[in-house]
């Protein structure tokens, strides 16, 4: 039993943490996900890194409150500098842009820092697709995808292996063209935008964010009404096909799962 009480999110992403992983947590904030990970029995050692000296130091407090300062190293450094190659097995990176996510994968794997990792478990804010496509570019391989509704906002939660075309693990099979209920044919650049794993099984929070996304694009679309430049116009007719794109997946899902 969790000493420490985590937010749905956080638990969500605790859970995508393989048992007996070498976890390290990064922008690990108070520390509550590797603190939560060691109490559950789920790690056997984590590394929290912040680069911020006042979240450095809420998760120095959190790690020596639980009496896990031997299983957990506190570090302050950007991003994946904070490790050395080999040091860890699984890493998670919750609560930033999916673009910052991939920026901080990207120069962690020129360093060698992936060295070793299993599995990644990410919770991007925004960018989700952004954080897809490096993935997708750089060998990794979603094994699921998590939407949920917490506290009026939506979050995704990515979980990624290495390609393995033994296991049958390949990103040509996960992002091969997906027929949804009507014959709407998704492409890959659909997939990505939306989740190839979470639109064979959508939930409520996701026809809630891309309903959202459709009253969004609604509202720039009335925005540019407003405007008779030629460039406008070529804004308008994208906008509008986006709207009609995403209005027949929604379309398309399946009534009894939402």
């Amino acid at each position: 039993m969790n000493n420490v009480k985590l937010s749905d999110r956080l638990q969500l992403v605790l859970e995508q943490v393989p048992a007996g992983s070498r976890l390290a947590d990064i922008g690990s904030d108070h520390a509550l996900l590797p603190v939560a990970a060691l109490e559950s029995g789920t790690a056997v050692s984590a590394i929290a890194g912040e680069v911020n000296p006042g979240p450095f130091d809420a998760a120095c407090k959190g790690v020596a409150e639980a009496g896990l300062g031997h299983k957990i190293a506190v570090r302050r450094g950007d991003g994946l500098e904070v490790l050395q190659p080999g040091e860890a097995d699984c890493i998670s990176i919750a609560g930033m842009g999916g673009s910052l996510i991939a920026a901080i994968l990207d120069r962690g794997q020129s360093g060698g820092k992936l060295e070793g990792v299993k599995t990644l478990a990410l919770q991007p804010n925004v960018g989700e697709d952004i954080l897809r496509r490096w993935l997708l570019g750089n060998g990794w391989v979603l094994t699921a995808e998590h939407i949920l509704e917490e506290d009026g906002k939506i979050y995704e939660i990515l979980t990624a292996v290495p390609e393995d075309p033994a296991a049958g693990l390949t990103n040509e099979q996960l992002y091969a063209e997906q027929t949804l209920g009507s014959g709407l044919v998704c492409g890959r650049d659909l997939l990505l935008q939306m989740g190839p794993l979470l639109l064979q099984k959508p939930n409520g929070a996701f026809l809630s964010k891309w309903q959202g996304e459709i009253a969004k694009l609604e509202g720039i679309l009335t925005s540019l009404s407003r405007s008779e430049l030629e460039s406008a116009e070529e804004k308008r007719n994208k906008i509008k096909a986006q709207i009609t794109t995403i209005s027949e997946v929604l379309s398309c899902l399946p009534k009894d799962k939402l």
